[in-house]
């Protein structure tokens, strides 16, 4: 890990507080790939204000000392009849659908603040904001810096249930769950 001025971190349950700096940072964070159809910031605006909406939307962001955001992670509950359980091949089990799950629907850190355990901190963060909910779900592109995201993400945990398009401009993603924060296993 590099060693990166401290950040401060801001939970956020509205979304208009948040929206501009989420639009933002994402604009950084995915600049290589903003030329393409499901990247773009028309495509992330139209999802982020969808999600905005959503039971249980949640984000957290981090900012520097003189108040400029560097990262965000954001998340909403779905349930059973979600579209996002709907769209995963194979049906996921109902171990992980019978109840509402987290969906977390971005993270990301500004290049800068990468490889410094903020994107880390984002995530157990706005887990922190979800104590009823027994897994968190996300999808992933598995090519996303060359497998190194999935991979990431299976260093903390979570494993693969199956894939998912979202829309035909996405990538296939991987589909991939975990226990939330301090659930090792279910009782």
């Amino acid at each position: 890990m590099t060693t990166i001025p401290t950040i401060k971190l801001r939970s956020f349950n509205q979304l208009a507080p948040a929206r501009d700096d989420l639009i933002a940072v994402y604009s950084d964070v995915r600049a290589e790939l903003l030329h393409l159809p499901n990247y773009a910031i028309p495509a992330f605006t139209e999802r982020l204000d969808r999600h905005g909406n959503a039971p249980g939307w949640a984000a957290v962001l981090a900012y520097t000392d003189d108040g400029e955001a560097v990262g965000y992670a954001y998340g909403n509950v779905i349930d059973s009849d979600d579209r996002w359980w709907k769209r995963v091949t194979p049906t996921p089990a109902s171990e992980y659908t019978d109840r509402p799950a987290v969906a977390l629907k971005e993270l990301g850190a500004r290049v800068p603040w990468r490889k410094t355990g903020t994107a880390r901190r984002l995530h157990d963060s706005l887990l922190a904001e979800y104590v009823n909910e027994p897994y968190v779900t996300l999808m992933v592109n598995p090519a996303a810096g060359d497998g190194k995201v999935q991979r990431l993400y299976e260093s903390w945990g979570y494993w693969s249930i199956g894939t998912s398009q979202p829309s035909p401009e996405s990538p296939v993603l991987t589909v991939m769950i975990r226990p939330t924060l301090g659930r090792s296993s279910l009782a």
